[in-house]
C-alpha cells in the first residue's frame, strides 16, 4: 500500500539501564533469564495455566521475569519474578537474557527480533498466530497452542529454544537482515510524519478503494457478473438436457 511505511523495530538502539534492584537480581544468577510476557491486553491466567507455567519454570536454571497484574500464586518458585510493568526493550537487549516467551505481538516480535532473543511463541488471537508461524518457519523459535500447553510441553520448548544453538543463530541472522537497512526506522517515521504534513494529509499516497462507491467496494457488480454466467451456464445446461430427453423420448415413439 502506497500509504504504509514499515518502521517496525523503532527502538531497536535504545537499551535503556535497568532498575538497580533487577538488574542485581538477574545477576545473582549463572544461566542468564527468561522474558514472558503476553501482552497489555492479558494481565492474567486462570490459575490452571498459571501453574503450568510455574512448574515449567520451576525446573529450569534460569531465572523468569514476568509481566503479571494479577493475584500472586502462592509457591512461587524462587527464580521467578513477578512485574505490574516490565521494561521490555530493556531487558531484551540485556546480554544475559537467553528466550522470550511472548504472544507474538508485532511490537514484541520486532523486538525480540531486533535483539536476537530466541523465542517461544503462545499467539492469542489476531495476527498473532500468522506472525508466530511466520518466525517459527524461519528456525527462530517454537509455537505452542495456549489451550494444549503442559508443563512437559512448555519445559521442553524452552531447552530447545535456549541449549540447541540453531536458534540463536538463525534469529541472529533475521536480525542483522532486519537492522541493514538504509534509513534508521526513526528517522524514516519522523520523515513520513513531516511528509505528510507538508503535504496536507498526503491524499495522493490514499489507496483507491477510497475512491469507490458501495457497489465497487463489496465487489457486487463482480458477484452479479458471475452470477450472470453461473445462471446462464445453468440454464444452457437444462436446455440441452431437456432436448436430449426429447429427441430420446421421440425416437423411442417412433420404434
Amino acid at each position: 500500500m502506497p500509504n504504509m511505511v514499515l518502521v517496525g523495530g523503532i527502538n531497536c538502539h535504545v537499551r535503556n539501564p535497568l532498575p538497580e534492584d533487577l538488574e542485581s537480581w538477574l545477576l545473582d544468577g549463572e544461566h542468564g533469564f527468561v522474558v514472558f510476557t503476553l501482552g497489555t491486553m492479558v494481565s492474567d491466567l486462570p490459575e490452571e495455566r498459571t501453574s503450568v507455567f510455574l512448574e515449567a519454570f520451576r525446573q529450569i536454571p534460569q531465572k523468569v521475569v514476568w509481566r503479571y497484574t494479577g493475584p500472586v500464586p502462592d509457591n512461587v518458585p524462587e527464580n521467578v519474578k513477578f512485574m505490574k510493568w516490565a521494561p521490555q526493550n530493556d531487558l531484551l537487549a540485556h546480554p544475559e537474557v537467553r528466550a522470550f516467551i511472548t504472544h507474538a505481538g508485532s511490537h514484541g516480535l520486532f523486538e525480540g527480533l531486533c535483539h536476537a532473543v530466541p523465542m517461544v511463541m503462545v499467539p492469542l488471537g489476531g495476527d498473532q498466530p500468522d506472525n508466530a508461524q511466520r518466525l517459527a518457519s524461519r528456525g527462530a523459535g517454537l509455537v505452542l497452542d495456549i489451550f494444549d500447553i503442559t508443563t512437559e510441553i512448555l519445559l521442553q520448548a524452552l531447552n530447545e529454544v535456549i541449549n540447541d544453538t540453531r536458534y540463536k543463530e538463525n534469529v541472529q541472522k533475521l536480525s542483522d537482515l532486519h537492522k541493514d537497512r538504509l534509513v534508521d526506522p526513526l528517522d524514516l517515521s519522523v520523515y513520513w510524519t513531516e511528509y505528510v504534513m507538508r503535504n496536507k494529509g498526503a491524499k495522493h499516497l490514499k489507496a483507491a478503494v477510497h475512491g469507490l462507491n458501495w457497489i465497487q467496494y463489496y465487489c457486487l457488480d463482480v458477484i452479479a457478473l458471475l452470477a450472470t454466467v453461473v445462471l446462464v451456464f445453468v440454464i444452457l445446461t437444462v436446455k440441452c438436457f431437456k432436448l436430449i430427453f426429447w429427441k430420446l423420448s421421440r425416437k423411442r415413439k417412433q420404434d
